[in-house]
């Protein structure tokens, strides 16, 4: 079910979202995620001091009438109480923990910092949890390859062009589904609107710019609701990020991915991978080429394959020394 911050958050929680969309340009995915976690934690709040009716179940559990006093009353070892609940209660895993730690500590240095509405910041000091750093999944070079080779049916070029842009671009799948005709440019640039409206100019190669072409010569044009969409259902409507996942899906179940924890992410993460391994980018311009805010982000990608690290092994100069035979 959709949720709606205007609708249910509190006036001083309302606050600080429009002040996220409209003034550091949120999308409003983002803004929505952050009214989940704070509900999640003002219901928390309400619950340890004594505010909700006995046998009221946690998720139907209002926040509308949070006020300002209430807030006060938090301090640091509540919000320690709130990452343990979290935890033991809710079974977050370590990276929503921390996701919702952060929007936490957001909220509360906005109405500190900000709004001067309290002295001190009571959660300054909360730690986020450490979240794992699990290498990226990918396709090698040689399932790009057949990835592509598996793509036929009535969209071929359509298609074909999609997965060429995923794995050459590394786009994301809400940048694909945006995509107008009109972004990709005569001198072989592609205007690629990112998270928060950023935008980004990516160089095509080649292989892009001639998947571009051929399916340019068979893009629907009559009965096109969204005569900009680059990308067409076979319903006339510009394709969803849905319908793009689906189709990925399709070919990955195609030649035997499916059940492998592949998705369109991971074709991000493969054309990051294969730039950076194969290629030799720089980290500093592949953060720029995935749009990434912080090169942290993009360091994901600097991991070594098994061939590097064998590589690596056999280059020591004792590799060849064997041990001396006795006479």
């Amino acid at each position: 079910m959709a949720v709606d911050f205007r609708d249910e958050a509190p006036a001083i929680l309302k606050d600080y979202l429009i002040y996220k969309q409209t003034i550091k340009n949120m999308s409003k995915k983002t803004v929505d995620e952050y009214f989940i976690d704070l509900r999640t934690f003002f219901r928390f709040l309400k619950v340890m001091r004594g505010l909700v009716p006995d046998g009221t179940e946690f998720d139907e559990i209002k926040i509308d009438d949070v006020d300002l006093d209430l807030i006060k009353t938090v301090n640091l070892e509540l919000a320690y109480d709130y990452m343990n609940f979290l935890y033991r209660d809710r079974n977050n895993k370590s990276a929503s923990r921390a996701r919702k730690c952060s929007s936490l500590k957001g909220f509360f240095k906005y109405i500190t910092n900000n709004k001067h509405l309290l002295d001190t910041n009571p959660v300054e000091q909360l730690e986020s949890p450490k979240n794992k750093k699990a290498l990226p999944k990918y396709l090698t070079l040689e399932q790009s390859i057949e990835l592509l080779n598996a793509v036929d049916g009535n969209n071929k070029q359509r298609d074909y062009c999609i997965l060429t842009l995923f794995l050459n671009c590394g786009l994301r799948v809400s940048e694909m589904a945006g995509l107008n005709y009109n972004d990709i440019h005569s001198d072989g640039t592609m205007r690629v609107v990112g998270k928060g409206n950023k935008e980004r100019i990516v160089y095509l190669n080649s292989a892009c710019i001639e998947a571009y072409n051929e399916y340019m010569k068979v893009r629907p044009i009559d009965e096109v609701k969204d005569k900009k969409a680059l990308f067409i259902s076979r319903n006339h409507r510009r394709m969803s990020v849905k319908t793009i996942q689906a189709m990925v899906y399709k070919y990955l179940e195609k030649i035997g991915l499916d059940s492998q924890g592949y998705s369109c992410h991971k074709l991000r993460h493969t054309a990051a991978t294969l730039m950076y391994q194969q290629g030799g980018v720089d980290v500093r311009v592949l953060k720029e080429v995935l749009g990434h805010e912080n090169l942290g982000t993009t360091e994901i990608y600097t991991h070594l394959s098994s061939e590097q690290m064998k590589n690596a092994a056999d280059s020591n100069p004792l590799a060849k020394i064997k041990p001396k035979k006795k006479v």
